[in-house]
């Protein structure tokens, strides 16, 4: 019990969501088809993700982008490049691969230079760039390709809809990151890790080109909403299997697990009748804020889909779940994939996480909650 103990304690997000899922089932029994309305593509595809990219880290493929990484002098140039690079990465492959790519370059990248102590607020600003970033195209994000296939807007229309809030988040990125390195903004930083830029292992080529490959895939079958995703999976397992079946011990199962947790309470949650009656009257002509709230009890995927239904103001639902992720870890399972990544490395540091992450996502957020449901109200129809 005491290990039990320990490990809950040192996996609050996992905690948390076990006890939610529990909860629901309290609050509405599951019936036949519970299981069923469980977000499997999801979930099949983050752990299509987390495997590869462990193998990825295995073995050392991320080494051209980390060595141009470096080819960077000062931490605010540095710091540039990584939060930029998941500004646009998750326009075309979601927030969250995105993350999954570039938190662990800056985990790495910092701990090698010696600037652990800067990972903490640029993996923050990560997060905040996979969110607004990912909002510009109808499949930044889940609840973006849902809202955009509900909508039958162009996706011209459609991205030219969310470009305020894209522009004006990456100028508030700019000015965040400035901020940070104010005290000396040509802050250098020296690499003293020479494991930061190792060579490859000749003998290990085809497990790189297997990954590479496998990675590819993965990419086409988020992008092309295949509806073959199951044999991409199997595809998955199989090459995992032939290249390094001890692969298959690093996945980060926990994650997983608690993204298990949060769609069975979504489940439970809506398929309540007395909630969802309780929803239609308290959402209509509140799409903004309704989603913002919602979203920080069951993130803003299933946020969206609840809601939909109930929704005569489009614009103010989409800018409401593209904000939601600013004001808590749940707001966006986005975050706590980021979350998982960094406390993979930092155990005892998962709080700490928590208290920098809260703090600098709630200023950004109090910047541009008004803004943005003015341009909503404006904009609506």
């Amino acid at each position: 019990m005491k290990k039990v103990l320990t490990f809950l304690k040192k996996e609050p997000m996992l905690t948390v969501s076990v006890l939610a899922a529990i909860i629901s089932l309290f609050i509405t029994p599951p019936k036949a088809d519970f299981f069923t309305k469980i977000d499997w593509h999801t979930l099949g595809t983050l752990f299509m993700m987390l495997t590869v990219l462990e193998g990825f880290k295995q073995e050392n493929i991320f080494r051209p982008v980390i060595r141009f990484g470096t080819k960077f002098k000062t931490m605010a140039i540095l710091s540039m490049f990584l939060v930029f690079g998941v500004f646009f990465s998750s326009m075309f492959v979601t927030n969250d691969v995105s993350l999954i790519i570039f938190v662990p370059l800056t985990i790495l990248l910092f701990r090698a230079g010696g600037k652990e102590h800067y990972i903490l607020p640029v993996i923050t600003f990560e997060n905040i760039a996979a969110i607004r970033g990912s909002l510009l195209m109808p499949f930044g994000s889940p609840q973006n390709l849902f809202l955009f296939e509900q909508s039958g807007k162009s996706a011209g229309n459609f991205i030219f809809m969310m470009s305020p809030l894209c522009v004006s988040s990456g100028i508030l990125l700019i000015l965040f990151i400035l901020f940070l390195y104010r005290k000396d903004i040509k802050e250098e930083i020296l690499y003293t890790d020479e494991n930061v830029t190792k060579d490859w292992a000749p003998k290990l080529r085809h497990r790189r080109i297997g990954y590479l490959v496998l990675f590819v895939m993965i990419i086409w079958t988020i992008v092309s909403r295949t509806k073959q995703w199951p044999f991409a999976i199997l595809a998955v397992i199989i090459a995992v299997a032939i290249l390094n079946i001890r692969l298959f011990l690093k996945v980060d199962y926990v994650l997983l697990v608690t993204f298990l947790c949060f769609f069975i309470f979504s489940s439970a949650i809506t398929g309540n009748p007395k909630i969802s009656e309780f929803l239609q009257k308290v959402v209509t002509g509140r799409e903004y804020f309704s989603v913002i709230v919602l979203s920080q009890f069951i993130s803003n995927v299933p946020a969206t889909i609840v809601l939909y239904p109930f929704t005569e103001n489009f614009k103010a639902l989409i800018y409401g779940a593209d904000t939601a992720g600013l004001c808590s870890l749940i707001g966006s399972l986005a975050s706590v994939i980021n979350y998982r990544i960094y406390v993979r490395e930092y155990p005892e540091n998962g709080m700490k996480f928590i208290k920098v992450f809260t703090l600098i996502s709630w200023i950004f957020f109090l910047i541009v909650v008004i803004p943005g449901f003015l341009l909503a109200q404006y904009l609506s129809g």
